[in-house]
């Protein structure tokens, strides 16, 4: 059976959702974060070095990344319906957007976390964090136009990627002028699967 290493308010959240479109049978292994640091606890490195959350766990497989984890339950259970096939004409646009999730649009939306945490130390970087953000926020709902989907109208691994990275940028009311994404992430959280997510999972602030 699948085991999800998982720690509430995380990535894992993805690899959760993803499990219940597939429709695949699971076990959640729960870990919770300390209670001063909100850091993943050390049980953690007992499965991955990293000692991070998710850990996907597939027979022998295991799997420390989300996007890797989401990429990979699509690929192999998903049946043809949650990525394209490498041969398609689409699937380069879907590599990139996976990517793009983690490998950009995060990025400053983490760094604003943690700035402001230094109070006014962090001041100076603020309008720079914010000029980022911006820019990718307005990026993704470029990309997303007027489909019902990141991929057009059926939803993929891309969503379950991107919709954690919405969510993070909505905590601040970064989707506000936006309607397209926000009426998007509403439409992707009212979805049953993400709501089995959530209730399996256990709390889940961004999901607010």
């Amino acid at each position: 059976m699948i085991k999800v290493h998982h720690l509430n308010n995380s990535r894992s959240q993805r690899v959760l959702w993803m499990l219940e479109e597939l429709g695949v049978e699971y076990e959640i292994i729960h870990h919770q974060r300390d209670a001063e640091t909100r850091l993943a606890p050390e049980s953690l490195k007992k499965i991955h070095p990293l000692g991070k959350s998710p850990v996907l766990q597939d027979n022998e497989l295991i799997i420390a990344e989300s996007g890797a984890s989401v990429d990979y339950l699509a690929r192999t259970y998903g049946k043809g319906q949650f990525a394209p096939q490498q041969s398609a004409t689409d699937y380069n646009r879907y590599n990139e957007l996976m990517h793009y999730a983690e490998g950009s649009a995060m990025l400053p939306l983490i760094m604003a976390l943690y700035v402001r945490k230094l109070g006014e130390a962090g001041a100076p970087l603020g309008p720079r964090i914010s000029s980022e953000i911006a820019l990718h926020i307005r990026h993704l709902a470029t990309v997303l136009g007027e489909n019902e989907f990141f991929m057009g109208k059926m939803l993929s691994a891309v969503d379950v990627q991107t919709t954690f990275v919405l969510e993070a940028a909505n905590v601040g009311g970064g989707l506000d002028k936006l309607p397209n994404l926000k009426a998007y992430l509403e439409r992707v959280q009212s979805r049953p699967a993400y709501k089995r997510a959530i209730e399996r999972g256990g709390p889940y602030s961004l999901g607010a």
